[in-house]
Parts: structure tokens; sequence; C-alpha cells
């Protein structure tokens, strides 16, 4: 498989906005701020990004920084977020893991994946996102897309996301770690979907094992 074809194809047709980009996407790609990208990650999960989006709008109104927001009550920034999956659970653990910022990090987000995953509710796919889209920093954030598609390509084998992410850390140049996350889930929102994916338009059919077989 000629993954350096495929990569080259997606980002001309990301670049080229022939696939519709969603509005989160966007938001992640011009963030680059470690703290932001992290409080909006959490807000995300399990969230459509419509919402997610009108949220971390609200939640950034009330503050940018760690300082800002560990000072917020719950039930302020329970409202700001509403409507996102868990709402109240979210608002607590970002103003909890906002105080341990301020606390023991001096208000800065580590920026190593060991040290990111020790915050509760910061899971590897968080982690990774923070490093590339926060800090630049090569890492591979697979989500639900990414672990999809690279399975349909025929590029892994995998059962889980957190497999793939090990086994596309082994094979995937590391030049193409931090922008193969956008790539393929802009892909995967307007062509490769889970049900009825649209391969008679798919700009890498060709490259892909289940259109081949």
């Amino acid at each position: 498989m000629d993954i350096n074809k495929i990569y080259s194809i997606l980002r001309e047709e990301f670049n080229a906005n022939r696939l519709e980009h969603s509005e989160f996407v966007d938001f992640m790609e011009n963030v680059k701020n470690p703290y932001i990208v992290l409080i909006c990650c959490i807000l995300s999960l399990r969230t459509n990004d419509k919402t997610t989006i009108k949220a971390s709008k609200r939640m950034l109104e009330l503050g940018k920084t760690p300082d800002e927001i560990s000072k917020l009550d719950v039930d302020t920034l329970s409202c700001a977020i509403y409507p996102v999956g868990f709402y109240q659970n979210k608002a607590e653990q970002i103003i909890n893991l906002s105080k341990i910022l301020v606390e023991k990090y001096n208000s800065k987000v580590p920026d190593e994946i060991d040290e990111l995953i020790k915050f509760k509710g910061v899971g590897r796919k968080t982690a990774n996102l923070v490093l590339t889209k926060g800090f630049n920093k090569p890492a591979i954030c697979v989500d639900v897309h990414v672990h999809r598609i690279s399975n349909r390509l025929g590029y892994v084998k995998t059962k889980t996301p957190d497999e793939t992410e090990f086994e596309l850390r082994k094979i995937l140049p590391k030049k193409y770690w931090i922008d193969f996350n956008t790539f393929l889930v802009t892909l995967g929102q307007n062509v490769c979907k889970p049900q009825k994916p649209k391969c008679d338009i798919c700009p890498i059919a060709k490259f892909c094992a289940k259109v081949i077989s």
C-alpha cells in the first residue's frame, strides 16, 4: 500500500475544500492552545460537532485559562456547556482538572502523553490530540474514523482504537502523524461513513482493501 500517495491525496482534498470540514475540526486546527484544546476535547466526547463547538464558545466566554476556569462553580459551567453529553460531570471534571493544573503544574498543560492520561477522564485519544493540535508534536490521535478507515484500507488489522494507535506508531511515517487524524476524520464524515460508505466518490478508493475485495 502506498501510504505516501494516500496521504498526498487526502491532504490535497482537505486543502482544496473538496470535502466539507466540520466546524469543530476547523476550530481545533486553529486553536493552538494546549489548555483550550484539552477542555474542548473533553466537551466533544460523546457529543456531536455542532453541539460541541457552540458549547466550547460559550465556555470560553467564561474563561480561557486554568486559573479563570478553576474559579467557576459547577452550576455556572454546566449551564454554559449544556446540552453536551454528561454536561454536569464534564463541568466538574474541567474545573477540577483546571485546579490541578494551577496547583501542581503552574497552570501549564503537560506535553507528555503519560502525564496527560493521569488526569481523570483524559484518555489516549484526547491526550494525543492535545499533543498534535496544542503543541504541534508528533502523535497519533485515533478516534472511530481513524480506526475504521485504517482497517477498511487494510493498512492495519486491529480490533480497538488503542490497538490501531500502537500499530500506526509502528508503520505510519512520523511526518504524517499530526495531520492523519484531521484528514481521516474529514473523509469519514463525508465519504467513508460507518454504514453505506460512498466508495464511488472516494478519492482513495483504488487503494482500499474493502473496495478491491
